[in-house]
């Protein structure tokens, strides 16, 4: 029995593991669309992983007073653990005269994080992502996943434009029209006597 045994293994030792969920959460953070492909499994474990960095920004968003600085830090450097750090040593790598090297893309995720994101999600009390299946893979017939994050700004267009092509509400209409016809048979009906 696999009691106690809560996530899947993914056939990976536990670093690797955990890493490959680090790199994933980066991805679909910095994505531009809010949104990466990967296969079910791993978009069903990456599920839990990013929603808990997400439910930290959102704690973040939503301090207030003089415990805001130092709380946002601290929520701060809790998300911090689920990336992979910025550059290691980066101060001992650089010498006079040369550029440091840009930030890692997991400093990146944290900064829209708590700027953007947290913001976005502040009254949602969770279900930030959202798991869309798209088949089988052509190669080896793995579970191909869209994960995505939800309220992204391709579904709020979508929901304007389908807003302007129906003219507001379709229930208002419908009664609308029912009226208009009982008023015209009803004249009809005065007409042929």
């Amino acid at each position: 029995m696999r009691h106690l045994k809560a996530h899947r293994k993914l056939g990976r030792t536990t670093e690797h593991r955990i890493s490959m969920l680090r790199n994933l959460a980066t991805s679909l953070i910095n994505s531009r669309e809010d949104r990466i492909v990967t296969t079910l499994p791993k978009a069903k474990e990456l599920r839990p992983f990013v929603e808990k960095v997400i439910t930290l920004s959102r704690r973040a968003a939503s301090l207030e007073g003089n415990t805001a600085e130092v709380g946002g830090l601290h929520l701060r450097r809790q998300a911090a653990a689920f990336f992979h750090a910025g550059n290691y040593r980066r101060a001992l790598a650089t010498r006079r005269g040369q550029t440091p090297p840009p930030r890692t893309a997991g400093v990146a995720a944290i900064r829209r994080l708590f700027d953007e994101l947290g913001q976005r999600f502040k009254d949602r009390p969770g279900g930030y992502t959202r798991i869309i299946k798209m088949g089988r893979r052509a190669g080896d017939g793995a579970e191909l996943a869209i994960i995505e994050l939800v309220d992204n700004a391709r579904e709020k267009e979508a929901q304007t434009s389908a807003r302007k092509r129906t003219g507001g509400s379709t229930k208002k209409k419908a009664g609308e029209t029912k009226a208009a016809e009982a008023a015209e048979t009803k004249e009809e009906s005065k007409n042929e006597k």
